[in-house]
């Protein structure tokens, strides 16, 4: 008798980067950009498996670049966080266009387009069948997105962090710059924060490590990668202790 192979996670965390919702550009939004990662979610969702998603801004807006032109430091992070709030409501829609339910969730209160977050609430959309996006950051200046996917997966009980980039992994050093750059399979956090390898910043980077959350960098843009990695294939690079 045949055995159908399940997947490796229950409930996964996918940080997507604003970026990557601006598709080849990596600015505004690409609206075949994000039908495609609906596709992919809905694949990995239609599994069984629980999928949570925070979602940066920087391909409308970032914080830090807002600072250097002038703008305070405080003010350009809660314009992040609102362009955040965009993007969430863009991947929703491109979501429940191809039936699948979904609730977005926000760090800052703006009850006429997102719930705000709510742990308890969050979960049980999880165990009714929705995917759930958190827009917002964390609703505080002065921490990134990355932090809020830190933050968010220990706190709904994610089993993985999935950050969803434009490279197939994890390299010693740009392989867009050198062609010899090595790619890692799997790091260990002290090793990869000791070869300073950007996996993300160095906050939401405590947190995974102390909190023994793993993290998988991969490359959402070949077909059919998100489910690969919740099946357990060898995707990207896999951060753990």
């Amino acid at each position: 008798m045949k055995t159908t192979k399940r997947p490796k996670y229950s409930r996964i965390l996918i940080k997507l980067s604003g970026e990557a919702l601006g598709g080849s550009t990596g600015v505004n939004i690409c609206a075949e950009a994000v039908a495609s990662m609906a596709v992919q979610i809905r694949e990995v969702r239609d599994l069984g498996v629980q999928v949570v998603i925070v979602v940066g801004g920087g391909n409308i807006f970032r914080g830090l670049s807002g600072s250097k032109h002038g703008i305070e430091r405080a003010t350009g992070d809660y314009m992040g966080m609102l362009a955040t709030i965009i993007n969430g409501l863009a991947l929703q829609d491109a979501l429940e266009k191809i039936g699948v339910p979904t609730r977005v969730q926000s760090a800052i209160s703006m009850a006429q387009v997102a719930e705000p977050f709510i742990r308890r609430r969050a979960v049980r959309h999880l165990e009714k069948g929705r995917v759930v996006i958190f827009g917002g950051g964390t609703g505080n200046p002065y921490f990134s997105t990355d932090t809020a996917a830190a933050l968010r997966a220990n706190e709904i009980g994610a089993e993985v962090v999935l950050k969803a980039t434009k490279v197939d992994g994890i390299y010693d050093s740009d392989p867009k710059q050198n062609p010899k750059a090595k790619r890692y399979s799997q790091i260990r956090y002290a090793e990869a924060l000791q070869k300073q390898l950007k996996v993300m910043d160095s906050t939401a980077f405590s947190l995974c490590m102390d909190n023994q959350m793993p993290i998988i960098v991969f490359d959402l843009f070949r077909p059919h990668n998100l489910k690969r990695v919740v099946m357990g294939e060898k995707v990207g690079t896999l951060v753990t202790l």
